[in-house]
């Protein structure tokens, strides 16, 4: 079976965020698809199925499976369009979180996610103790985000990891506005056994609901800022987020299943 390894959000290898990308005839069974995620041990394994005129997507962390990823979709869709789908414009993923659509934009891949609600909730001492800082806003959809008034805080965040799965959301985003980009992020998912995420585009399905509307903008260019980091293009469609990036592959090999 035909694995695929793809750095997401960077055109530079050992950048942005890898994923594993499995391309299936069939399902294989949850428990091998999960022992697959494990012995990778990147944030996201992604496994995809040829259905119809799309394809179905699912993603599985070393913890568990989840209902959205961007990087591991941006990944998946890079695969597609290089080694099986090289004369289409645009793919269609059938997920858990509805259909996904893609679309190939010269180097960029552009990807059409639904927006997380900000469902806005006091601030905490639990927060500013995970996080080594206080927030002067907090946020809760799947993910909980939090919001610093400086960059600096962003990239020297030292959060305590045990503290950090005591929180509420199945994630904790953190964003600050940039100085070289629209906005900074950075994100942390111990829950699911990711200290944290190099680049993570379902996060920005909050951070650019938030920041659009706080810079009076219909488009973002955001940056994560982990020791990987990543560039994500961000615009706000409605009840949409359109998220863009790169990738490159950094192997192709075949599991011995």
């Amino acid at each position: 079976m035909k694995q695929y390894i793809a750095d997401a959000f960077t055109d530079t290898l050992f950048h942005g965020n890898q994923a594993a990308v499995c391309v299936l005839d069939e399902w294989l069974p949850d428990k091998m698809m999960m022992d697959i995620a494990r012995e990778n041990n990147f944030s996201e394994t992604a496994f995809t199925v040829k259905a119809g005129e799309g394809y179905d997507l699912r993603w599985f962390t070393p913890g568990d499976e989840i209902n959205l990823c961007g990087h591991a979709t941006l990944a998946t869709a890079y695969v597609l369009f290089n080694f099986y789908e090289k004369d289409a414009d645009g793919i269609v993923f059938h997920t858990m979180s509805g259909d996904l659509f893609c679309v190939r934009r010269g180097e960029r891949i552009e990807m059409d996610f639904p927006a997380y609600s900000l469902n806005e909730v006091p601030v905490t001492d639990e927060m500013a103790a995970a996080m080594g800082a206080t927030p002067k806003e907090a946020y809760l959809d799947r993910d909980l985000l939090l919001v610093y008034e400086d960059e600096d805080i962003i990239r020297n965040m030292k959060p305590d990891i045990e503290k950090v799965k005591q929180l509420k959301g199945m994630g904790v985003g953190v964003t600050a506005p940039g100085k070289d980009y629209d906005c900074v992020s950075r994100f942390f998912v111990p829950e699911l056994s990711i200290p944290e995420d190099p680049v993570t585009g379902s996060v920005h399905c909050m951070i650019t609901p938030y920041w659009t509307e706080r810079l009076g903008k219909s488009s973002l260019k955001a940056y994560q800022a982990s020791d990987r980091g990543g560039e994500l293009v961000c615009e706000l469609k409605g009840d949409r987020v359109i998220i863009s990036g790169k990738a490159v592959i950094f192997a192709v090999s075949e599991l011995m299943l």
